[in-house]
């Protein structure tokens, strides 16, 4: 039946060419090209890629490699029976740097992976970007031509730095390579916060005075982990999170005085305690031991607060643009109720609110809905409430009528979910709960091929896709998509 043809199989285990119009979310092949989808000079393998997409597991970005939470592999035992070190080869990494030097600006690139673009002119990253978008989405909506950045370096205002000994036992810090648990040593790096890079080396500098250990990961033995910079665009204030495995520091009080009178421009200092066996680089516990124990960012003419755990986009800069094309996405009149699920602090929503009639926030995390309740009242805002649990699940509560809020009928959704797009369930729900509009901020798209190709098959259709250069230097694409229910 024509009718079947439409439908989206999520457990089908293989994609046949000619269901191109079909989605799979649980496909569990991981084609080996997949990886290159990023890459600009590689344009004729598009079309192969296309079919190769993993729905479990979209292409992860190469910009993902300088995030640190949740990005590095679980170590397996395996690794030490094949050889593979913590921290690369001496002699080999000398060789690879020095080759690095001769061909890239940047004279780790050839160790770090995370930067794929480096030496690719920005006019050329842009025009492979958009190629990719354009082949991913195009039977959907011609997207616009990409949001550029005037200015595409040092936009990161997070920067997660890895503490960890050398083969040698002499501490370093830098960022893991790409796939691997060996800790490749970066003194500056060309899209990070010039300021939040020289803090880091500072502290690098000072661990021999304090006698502060690194933690070592094979024997479990240390102090020091990570150390995470953020940096607000506006107001210029920088929080420094000291992630330890316990949370007493060698003269912690004598430390921070120090450190701060290297970087007066530094406002807060907190400890991050994470003493488990986990990718994750923040722990559960925290104590502030200089300053307010977070930082405040103005986005959008909003005032937010952000601390170490809450997500907020890295380059404040484009987040600005990309906020203000969703809000005229949303083509709001002041009679709307917006929900705003995976509201993380409450940034979309309350940049939205003073055009709505209501806002409806949904985030998961706990420390994330604290700060965005805060910035609520900050911003003096009386139509947005945030509720804390998981929004797939308040989605399938407001559809089945379960929700007990006084105003059930939700006009338009902002959705910006993760790398990994939504859910199943999450787009079952959206479409039962039938918003006139649906703006969807992607960070990926090849799960947006895959969200867009399920809600244009129930009722909505694309009629704009804008996508904004959020990450220079990497692959990663993020789009701001319009979507108009088109029955009654």
């Amino acid at each position: 039946m024509k009718t079947e043809k439409k439908q989206t199989d999520w457990n089908r285990p293989e994609k046949l060419k000619t269901e191109k119009k079909q989605t799979d979310w649980n496909r569990p092949e991981k084609m080996k090209t997949e990886r290159k989808q990023t890459d600009r000079n590689r344009p004729e393998k598009m079309k192969t890629e296309r079919k190769q997409t993993d729905w479990n597991k979209p292409e992860k970005m190469k910009t993902e490699s300088r995030q640190m939470s949740g990005n590095r592999p679980e170590k397996k035992k395996a690794e030490k029976k094949q050889g593979v070190r913590k921290n690369p080869d001496p002699i080999k990494t000398e060789k690879a740097v020095k080759a690095a030097k001769k061909k890239s600006r940047c004279p780790v690139s050839a160790l770090c992976g995370g930067c794929t673009m480096i030496d690719v002119p920005y006019d050329e990253q842009i025009l492979g970007k958009q190629k990719i978008l354009d082949e991913l989405i195009g039977d959907y909506v011609t997207p616009d031509p990409f949001i550029r950045m005037k200015a595409p370096e040092h936009y990161r205002h997070k920067v997660t730095s890895v503490f960890a000994p050398d083969r040698k036992g002499k501490p370093v810090c830098g960022i893991y390579r790409e796939g691997t648990h060996e800790v490749v040593p970066v003194k500056a790096c060309l899209i990070e916060h010039i300021k939040a890079d020289r803090i880091v080396q500072t502290i690098y500098k000072l661990l021999a005075d304090f006698r502060i250990r690194v933690y070592d990961e094979d024997l479990d033995m240390g102090l020091l982990r990570y150390v995470q910079i953020r940096a607000a665009r506006a107001t210029k204030e920088i929080m420094v999170t000291l992630v330890l495995t316990d949370p007493v520091l060698p003269s912690r009080n004598t430390f921070v005085k120090k450190l701060v009178k290297l970087h007066p421009e530094i406002t807060t200092i907190v400890v991050n305690v994470n003493d488990r066996n986990t990718t994750m680089v923040l722990g559960n516990r925290e104590t502030v031991v200089y300053g307010k124990g977070y930082i405040e960012d103005v986005l959008c003419g909003k005032r937010f607060r952000i601390s170490s755990r809450s997500f907020y986009q890295v380059n404040p800069l484009m987040t600005e643009k990309l906020y203000n094309i969703a809000i005229d996405c949303a083509a709001l009149s002041g009679r709307e109720t917006i929900l705003d699920a995976y509201c993380g602090i409450g940034t979309i929503g309350i940049i939205a609110a003073p055009h709505a009639r209501r806002v409806i926030g949904v985030e998961l995390n706990a420390d994330a809905v604290r700060d965005a309740q805060h910035n609520i009242h900050m911003n003096g805002l009386t139509n947005v409430e945030i509720l804390q649990g998981d929004a797939t699940r308040f989605m399938e509560d407001l559809a089945a009528g379960h929700r007990d809020i006084s105003s059930p009928d939700i006009d338009v959704i902002f959705m910006d979910p993760p790398r990994s797009g939504s859910t199943e369930e999450f787009m079952r729900a959206a479409c039962a709960v039938r918003p006139k509009k649906i703006v969807y901020i992607s960070c990926s798209p090849w799960s947006l091929q895959r969200d867009l190709e399920y809600l244009t098959q129930n009722g909505y259709e694309v009629r704009k896709a804008v996508p904004v250069d959020m990450f220079p230097f990497t692959g990663g694409i993020e789009t701001v998509c319009q979507m108009v229910r088109t029955n009654s």
